[in-house]
């Protein structure tokens, strides 16, 4: 029995009522035939400790212990919840719990994620899934065993990244060492094919779902250098010319972590970092027709250990701004040595840590030119950019998921004045709050990667590019912020223990998280790119139909109308900010905010979560907060965090 138990995600710790004793016994022999049955399923489905891959000896008799204490002290429930304002735990008893909260972390959070899977199962024919699920469970659970306790040592500020310029003989070397565990994690990420996957056009579900379940660790150091890694593939897939194709794109899409090359983008310069039209950085034509020589500075360089380089620069004679930039790939060797580079330094972030990002100096480097000179900055953004930006709000999500992980296994764990703390309305709310952001983001970016996933292939329609044009950068802006709150209100639910770098996960997410809203553009650059591109094409009769068609296809009910209602609205509003520069200067970062929830509810509604939809619409996507009128939140709430009738709190 202790077995089953410890390997389950019982809610027996929220069963606390004020029912009476005889119904009571009949609920808890419910609950524990439910959840053992529950835990054969969870056994023999793969979210469960097994052979290789166990908590320590300790978590399991301390978690076997607890099990069994609680289920004996829940057939005293009654007078204990009377008497709860004097109840004590033992040291050993609160301890027993915080270990059995450890214990309780999925062992392969893949087959665990329900709906992950569906919308997958849902997206993709049957043998494409199939093959995804072996992938992604044998990646899910070396996450666990190999990237996990990896990325907690080599995070810390005494393992991260060093600058060594020189070798023990005074040559310049400009290279980056890394603590032996960083390597470990990255053979895991590398061998799971989610960068090797670039070389073959419309792979981005399997990509993305790689990636997100990645970010259940927060960036740990490899999620950037993958996505800039296929950023650079895709670059060179789609634009470059056959040689520099050939040349280039092999090394980076091999799957073995230890011959594989590594790719970086360096746009940003001291000067202009979202104005990237302000860059001075110069890329001189070399007189064998064929390359070109890079001088300047690049400023904010991620992933400063890459073998490739993909950068813009100016070319000489071009026109100003933007329109001027060529897209260029750097070497960072060349016929045995450096490639007319140093590094100036490595940048002491408040996030992603693991990453070594840094200032580069170039000096006459020899670069080949991405697609035709003249469309450097469109390849740059079309290509590069968005598939960052694509993959930055996959890895918000991805934190977001690791967050309510966190949070709602331990209020199931920890108790406080005498019952477990998400037995309390007020917790519960936060909860919910967390859990449907976190749903409502995965549905978006996986929207997101539908339209990924055909123009990658080349299938796509006139509509697909313009929907995806505003989603790419709606949904990088959006979710990136949500996943910082969700992680915050994470750690306000571990209370002081989630402040604790060693304690939990949660400390670093919440620094990468942070460092991710700032990555491929900030939130007011983003909303000033989809608000240009309002104005320019199209693009509000696209959204109107696509979240129109998803409402069509849903079951009737009333949320479905309030949800059309209030998208109308705003759909509205923002016709208006199109037409009106001094109202959108004010409001549309406001507007912007309010498609991206409604689109969120809209999709949840179509895949028929509607608790999680409803509380969306309702908590973040009206024009007002009316608490007198909202006499159904605790219903929704308990509904989103499946709360059975019978469990739910005497105080909800």
């Amino acid at each position: 029995m202790s077995k089953t138990f410890h390997c389950s995600r019982l809610n027996l710790l929220g069963t606390k009522t004020t029912l009476g004793s005889q119904l009571f016994l009949a609920m808890i022999s419910h609950v524990v035939a439910n959840e053992t049955a529950r835990s054969s399923r969870t056994l023999s489905s793969g979210n469960s400790y097994k052979s290789g891959n166990v908590p320590s000896a300790t978590w399991r008799v301390t978690a076997s212990r607890f099990w069994m204490k609680r289920v004996n002290t829940r057939l005293e429930l009654t007078p204990r919840l009377r008497a709860r304002d004097t109840a004590t735990v033992s040291y050993d008893d609160a301890r027993a719990a915080l270990a059995a909260w450890k214990a309780d972390y999925p062992c392969d959070p893949y087959r665990s994620d329900s709906r992950l899977r569906s919308i997958l199962a849902r997206s993709l024919d049957p043998e494409r899934m199939r093959a995804l699920e072996v992938r992604a469970s044998e990646f899910a659970r070396a996450l666990v065993t190999v990237v996990a306790p990896a990325a907690q040592r080599y995070e810390q500020r005494l393992h991260l990244p060093e600058l060594n310029r020189f070798d023990e003989l005074g040559n310049r070397t400009e290279t980056v060492s890394f603590d032996p565990a960083y390597h470990q994690a990255g053979e895991v990420v590398w061998s799971s094919g989610v960068v090797a996957l670039s070389s073959d056009p419309g792979r981005a579900y399997e990509q993305a779902t790689l990636l997100y379940l990645l970010s259940l660790e927060g960036e740990a150091g490899h999620a950037c250098p993958a996505t800039c890694t296929i950023g650079l593939a895709r670059a060179l897939r789609r634009k470059a010319s056959p040689e520099v194709r050939e040349r280039f794109l092999g090394a980076l899409v091999d799957p073995t972590y230890g011959s594989a090359q590594r790719g970086a983008q360096f746009l940003t310069e001291v000067q202009g970092g979202s104005d990237v039209g302000a860059n001075e950085c110069v890329a001189t034509a070399n007189d064998d027709g064929e390359t070109y020589l890079i001088s300047g500075e690049k400023w904010f360089c991620s992933v400063a250990n890459a073998d490739q380089f993909f950068i813009t620069a100016r070319v000489p004679g071009g026109p100003s701004g933007t329109r001027g930039l060529g897209s260029f790939v750097v070497p960072r060797m060349l016929d045995g040595r450096l490639n007319g580079f140093t590094l100036r330094r490595l940048k002491d972030k408040l996030g992603t840590r693991g990453l070594a990002s840094g200032e580069v100096d170039f000096e006459g480097a020899v670069a080949w030119p991405v697609g035709p000179v003249e469309e450097g900055f469109r390849t740059a953004v079309s290509v590069v950019l968005n598939t960052s930006r694509w993959m930055t709000a996959l890895g918000s999500a991805g934190i977001m998921r690791r967050a309510v992980l966190e949070a709602r296994s331990f209020a199931r764990f920890r108790e406080a004045f005498g019952v477990p703390v998400d037995t309390f309305p007020s917790m519960r709310l936060t909860l919910a709050d967390m859990t449907a952001a976190s749903a409502g983001a995965l549905h978006l970016v996986f929207a997101l990667t539908d339209l990924e996933d055909r123009i990658d292939a080349d299938t796509a329609s006139e509509d697909d590019v313009l929907y995806h044009r505003f989603l790419v950068n709606a949904a990088k802006y959006l979710v990136s912020r949500q996943a910082t709150s969700v992680v915050r209100s994470g750690i306000e639910v571990l209370g002081g223990n989630g402040t604790i770098e060693d304690f939990s996960v949660l400390p670093r997410l919440y620094r990468d998280a942070i460092v991710y809203e700032s990555w491929e553009g900030t939130h007011n650059v983003l909303a000033a790119q989809v608000l240009n591109d309002l104005r320019r094409l199209p693009i509000l009769d696209v959204v109107e139909a696509r979240l129109g068609s998803c409402l069509d296809d849903a079951p009737a009910s009333e949320v479905i109308e309030a949800l059309r209602r209030r998208l109308g609205e705003v759909l509205e509003s923002a016709r208006r900010c199109r037409d009106d520069f001094g109202f959108a200067s004010w409001h549309f970062r406001g507007v912007l905010d309010q498609i991206g929830v409604l689109a969120e509810a809209t999709y949840l509604c179509s895949a028929g979560e509607l608790p999680a939809a409803t509380h969306l619409l309702y908590s973040c996507a009206t024009s007002s907060c009316a608490p007198e009128t909202d006499d159904l939140v605790s219903q929704r709430v308990n509904a989103l965090l499946d709360i059975p009738e019978v469990s739910r709190s005497p105080l909800s």
